[in-house]
C-alpha cells in the first residue's frame, strides 16, 4: 500500500527533483516506510510506500530486466504468487518477491491487456521508456485513487488532490458544477474535483499520455444478465466457498492483520471467516458512541465473543468532532460529506496502534441489495405514478404529521424517506439514491445559490450523472439501480472514505466483498435471492446464518449511522453559525437560506442535520481555498 505521483512533460524536459519531493511529502502518511524517486527525460516517478509484502526488498520505483520499463503501484495484487509461478515458467528474472514486479513482466509480455492479469486494488503508474509513454491504471471497483491534471504540456498524477497541488504553481479556481453535484450527493464525482482542470481518473480505467496527448478507455465491466439457474442451496454454498476464498487472498501479508468489526451483517461474516482460516486469535476493532441509539457496539462484542478474537474498541463523543473535521478535509482535498468518515478516522488510528492491515465488509450491500431504499423502491414508484393529489397533497400532508426520526440512525425511519420524497418535484423515479437521500434537493439547492450562480446549474445535474449508468444497465429495477450505485456512490462516496481514512493513519485496508469475481458473480443472483419482503441481502443471510450470533443474524440494517442530527441542535450549533456565516460561504450563497436551515433544525420543524454536516464542511474547504 502506498502513495503515487508523478509528472511528465512533452518537451523532453527531466522534471525537477524538488517538485516530486513536494509531492511525495504531502502524501507521506501514505507510506511511512519508505520513499523512491525515477527522473528521466519527459517523466518523473515518485511513491511513498507502506510495506506489506517483500517488506525488506520490495521498494520502489521497480524496474524491468534491461530498465526499459518502470512502475510505481498502490495497492496489492492478491494473487500475485500465481502470477509469479506463471512468470518464471515464461523466463522472467525477478528482482524481488514483490507484487509490483510481476506487473512489469506481463506488461512485456502482454502489453496493456496485462491489468486484465490483476485481481487486487490498485492504483499505477507505467513508464516505458523505448515508447517514451506514461500509463495510468486504476482497479476495476476504485478502491485507488489517482487524480490527475494537464498543465501547459505537462501531465501531473497522484494518489491524493494535495500531492498535485503542492506541484501547480497556482491553485486552480474552484470548480463550482462540482459544488452543486456535491450539494446533491455529499460527495464529488469522477471524473470532476472541487477545481476546474483536475479530474478523477474513474474506475476500470486506464489513461494514457503518449506525445502530449492523453487517452482513456475503460478495460473492465459486469453483467447483471444471465441470471444464475442454480438452486438456492447451491447458489448458498457457491457463496461460501467463493467469499472464503476472497477473504483467504487477503490474509497474504508480512505484516500484522486484523479487522473492522461493526457488529452488523458483512463485517461479521469477515470475522467468521478470518477466524475459520486464521491459526490465533483475530485482532477486531469497534467504534461506538456516548449516544446508544447509534452504537453497535454490544453487536460486536457478541461477534467478538463468539469467535474469541482480541478485541478493541473506541467511543466517540461530539467533543472529537470540530478538531476532526479540519483533519480529515486535508485528506480528502475537496468537501466530503459522508460523516461516518469521523468514526472510522479514529477507528483506523485506533486499529494502527495494532496492526498495519485491516479486513472490512464494505461492498456487502451494494453486491447483495442491503440498503432499505432496494425494496421501497417499487413501492416509490407505485406513489410517483399516483394522482397528483395523493402525491402532493395526501403524503406531504401525512408526512408532516409523523413525528421526528432523526434520533434513529440512518437507514433505520422510512418516515423521513417519504417526507423527501413528498419534497421533491417531479424527481426521476429511477434516481433512488438521491429520492431517499438526506441531501438537496434542486428547490433547495436553488435557494442557496446566490441568484448570480444559481443559474448556471441545472436542476437535474446529479439525476441526470446518476441516470447515465442506470440507462447503460441490462436486467431489473433492482439490478440498475445496484449497477448504478457500484459506479457512483460506491466509489464516489465509500471507497473514498475507507481509502482517505485507512491512508490517514498508514493502515491498509482490505475489502473482500469488493474482489472482482465476487462483483460479477453477485451480480448475476436472481432479485428474489437478493431482496425478500422488507429485508435485502437474503442469500448472504442464508448462507452464512450458522456463523453469527442471534442478536447479529436477526438484527435489522442499520448502517454506520451518526448522531449529527442531535449534534447540530445542540453542541455543535454555535461552531456551525459562525461558519455558515464565513465571509468565504457568503461569496456564494445566501447567509439567510444557510442561517434558517440551522434554525429550522434546532427548532425541530425538520432534520437537517446531514445538510448541516455538508455545509459545514464546504465551509471548512472554502475558508482554505
Amino acid at each position: 500500500m502506498c502513495g503515487i505521483c508523478g509528472i511528465s512533460h512533452s518537451n523532453k524536459q527531466t522534471p525537477e527533483r524538488i517538485f516530486l519531493e513536494k509531492m511525495n511529502a504531502a502524501i507521506a502518511h501514505r507510506g511511512p516506510d519508505s520513499d523512491g524517486f525515477y527522473t528521466n527525460q519527459n517523466i518523473g516517478l515518485a511513491m511513498r510506500r507502506l510495506a506489506i509484502i517483500d517488506v525488506a526488498g520490495g521498494d520502489q520505483p521497480i524496474s524491468n530486466e534491461d530498465d526499459t520499463v518502470w512502475i510505481t503501484l498502490n495497492g496489492e495484487c492478491y494473487n500475485y504468487p500465481e502470477m509469479q509461478a506463471e512468470l518464471d515458467k515464461r523466463g522472467h528474472h525477478f528482482k524481488t518477491k514483490s507484487d509490483t514486479e510481476c506487473i512489469l513482466h506481463y506488461y512485456e509480455d502482454e502489453g496493456d491487456d496485462f491489468v486484465k492479469k490483476l485481481r487486487g486494488m490498485f492504483a499505477l503508474a507505467l513508464w516505458d521508456v523505448k515508447k517514451q509513454r506514461l500509463l495510468l491504471a486504476r482497479d476495476r471497483m476504485g478502491k485507488k485513487p489517482i487524480y490527475y491534471t494537464i498543465q501547459n504540456g505537462t501531465l501531473y498524477y497522484a494518489s491524493e488532490l494535495s500531492a498535485i497541488l503542492a506541484a501547480l504553481p497556482h491553485k486552480p479556481a474552484i470548480n463550482l458544477e462540482a459544488i452543486d453535484l456535491y450539494l446533491s450527493l455529499q460527495y464529488i464525482p469522477d471524473p470532476f474535483t472541487a477545481y476546474q482542470g483536475i479530474h478523477k481518473l474513474p474506475p476500470a480505467s486506464m489513461l494514457v499520455w503518449e506525445n502530449g496527448q492523453a487517452t482513456i478507455k475503460k478495460y473492465w465491466d459486469f453483467d447483471y444478465l444471465p441470471k444464475h439457474t442454480a438452486s438456492e442451496d447451491e447458489l448458498a454454498e457457491e457463496l461460501r466457498v467463493r467469499l472464503k476464498e476472497a477473504v483467504k487472498m487477503r490474509l497474504l501479508s508480512e505484516r500484522p492483520l486484523g479487522a473492522h468489526l461493526s457488529g452488523g451483517f458483512d463485517s461479521s461474516i469477515i470475522v467468521a471467516l478470518m477466524a475459520e482460516l486464521s491459526s490465533g486469535p483475530v485482532k477486531t476493532f469497534s467504534v461506538g458512541f456516548e449516544e446508544q441509539n447509534f452504537s453497535e457496539l454490544p453487536f460486536a462484542r457478541a461477534v467478538a465473543q463468539k469467535y474469541s478474537t482480541d478485541h478493541h474498541e473506541f467511543t466517540l463523543t461530539y467533543g472529537d468532532i470540530p478538531s476532526t473535521l479540519q483533519t480529515i478535509l486535508r485528506h480528502f482535498g475537496e468537501p466530503f460529506a459522508d460523516a461516518s468518515a469521523i468514526p472510522l478516522y479514529h477507528l483506523s488510528k485506533l486499529t494502527r496502534e495494532h496492526v498495519t492491515v485491516a479486513l472490512n465488509g464494505d461492498g456487502g450491500d451494494e453486491d447483495f441489495a442491503g440498503y432499505q431504499r432496494y425494496w421501497l423502491d417499487p413501492l416509490a414508484n407505485k406513489i410517483m405514478h399516483s394522482p397528483s393529489f395523493i402525491t402532493r397533497g395526501l403524503i406531504p400532508a401525512i408526512a408532516n404529521l409523523l413525528p421526528d426520526s432523526s434520533n434513529k440512525p440512518v437507514g433505520q425511519s422510512v418516515l423521513n424517506g417519504f417526507k423527501r420524497l413528498a419534497q421533491i418535484p417531479q424527481f426521476d423515479s429511477r434516481a433512488s439514491i438521491l429520492r431517499w437521500g438526506s441531501y438537496f434537493s434542486p428547490k433547495q439547492r436553488a435557494r442557496l445559490w446566490k441568484n448570480e450562480f444559481s443559474q448556471k446549474f441545472k436542476p437535474t445535474n446529479a439525476q441526470d450523472y446518476l441516470i447515465q449508468y442506470y440507462e447503460s444497465a441490462q436486467g431489473s429495477l433492482l439490478d440498475r439501480t445496484l449497477y448504478m450505485d457500484l459506479h457512483t456512490y460506491l466509489p464516489g462516496d465509500l471507497l473514498v472514505k475507507a481509502d482517505r481514512m485507512t491512508m490517514a493513519a498508514s493502515l491498509e485496508g482490505r475489502s473482500p466483498f469488493l474482489d472482482q469475481e465476487m462483483v460479477a458473480w453477485s451480480a448475476r443472483l436472481p432479485d428474489q435471492l437478493k431482496v425478500k419482503g422488507r429485508s435485502g441481502k437474503y442469500l448472504l443471510k442464508k448462507a452464512f446464518a450458522s456463523y453469527l450470533p442471534e442478536s447479529v443474524k436477526n438484527r435489522s440494517k442499520q448502517g454506520f449511522g451518526i448522531p449529527v442530527s442531535a449534534w447540530f441542535r445542540g453542541p455543535l450549533y454555535d461552531w456551525a453559525r459562525e461558519l455558515l456565516q464565513s465571509n468565504s460561504m457568503q461569496t456564494y450563497f445566501n447567509r439567510d437560506a444557510t442561517i434558517a436551515l440551522l434554525n429550522e433544525h434546532r427548532a425541530g420543524r425538520e432534520d437537517h442535520g446531514k445538510r448541516l454536516y455538508a455545509l459545514s464542511m464546504l465551509a471548512l474547504w472554502l475558508n482554505d481555498n
